[in-house]
């Protein structure tokens, strides 16, 4: 008779555990995101996904989680290729044991990356007042590297367009609920701006298109991505999504700006559009950034609810 799957409790216990990483594993510290686990041993980390399904993905099944793993390691050594280690299987053998990486039949899928000092992460340095220029320099020559060498992706007219109206929907809907407490007038003319452009001047989303300027970025471009090393690196793109992946870079930088700006560093923002803009052909006109910051600030908004 087939032993029964562990379940997902017994998983964590285990991964919980130092023993589960070899000797020399004397604690295991477990970080929970709205997506995954995170347990971290004194220099790696290993990410499991949870078994759940959302709008843009579906991590019920097994077989899903390890091409979600795989895409992970696969995209994410873009701009973080040393960190990013390989997929590991949680495994069970015959007697039940649980193991990473060990013999018999895989029960789960994990990430595993290089740990990444949190004091030089860029949320860190903003809050310690100790972001230096040079540091912001470094990152805009990682991005434009990244940027410079993708291919523009092949879009049906319309369809970037469409995604944002899909999603302004989506914030309307969140955001205008009041039990939320969001209302007021800075949110008002954020969603104002977003609808502005999308009901009276679609064009400008859609000349982005025309012009080869779409490309299949990160996704999610914020400083506790962002790790001030030498070079930089930026982990945790959007890897279960490619329609999220699908970007103007301005939009990406915008995003980054905008969330550097709420931590009280907006020169950030400013010097990697100065730094970044000329080589990537200039930056769009400031009708189409504004767009950009207010959308961001909704989404921000909703997915803070």
């Amino acid at each position: 008779m087939a032993r029964a799957a562990p379940s997902l409790d017994q998983k964590l216990d285990f991964l919980r555990s130092p023993t589960a990483y070899g000797r020399g594993t004397a604690r295991v510290a477990v970080k929970e995101t709205r997506l995954s686990w995170l347990f971290l041993t004194a220099n790696r980390v290993y990410k499991l996904k949870k078994p759940l399904r959302r709008s843009h993905l579906d991590f019920r099944s097994l077989a899903a989680r390890e091409r979600n793993a795989r895409a992970e390691v696969r995209l994410n050594r873009r701009l973080a290729e040393e960190v990013y280690l390989g997929v590991v299987a949680l495994t069970r053998d015959p007697a039940g044991k649980l193991s990473l990486g060990g013999a018999g039949r895989a029960v789960d899928w994990l990430v595993e990356m290089r740990r990444l000092p949190e004091v030089r992460m860029l949320d860190s340095l903003i809050r310690a007042g100790a972001v230096e220029p040079r540091d912001i320099d470094a990152l805009a020559e990682r991005l434009l590297a990244f940027y410079r060498i993708l291919p523009a992706a092949d879009l049906p007219m319309g369809v970037y367009r469409t995604h944002f109206e899909r999603e302004q929907i989506r914030n309307l809907a969140v955001l205008g609920r009041s039990r939320h407490g969001l209302r007021g007038p800075g949110l008002t003319r954020a969603l104002a701006g977003v609808d502005r452009v999308l009901q009276r001047e679609p064009g400008l989303l859609d000349a982005r298109v025309a012009r080869r300027q779409i490309v299949e970025g990160h996704g999610d471009l914020r400083p506790e991505h962002v790790c001030c090393l030498a070079p930089p690196v930026v982990i945790d793109c959007l890897e279960f999504s490619r329609t999220l992946r699908l970007v103007d870079p301005f939009d990406e930088i915008t995003f980054l700006g905008l969330e550097c700006t709420l931590l009280g560093a907006g020169w950030i923002g400013e010097q990697l559009f100065r730094r970044l803009a000329p080589p990537l052909g200039g930056a769009p006109s400031a009708r189409l950034l504004g767009f950009y910051w207010c959308y961001r600030a909704c989404l921000r908004a909703r997915q803070a609810r």
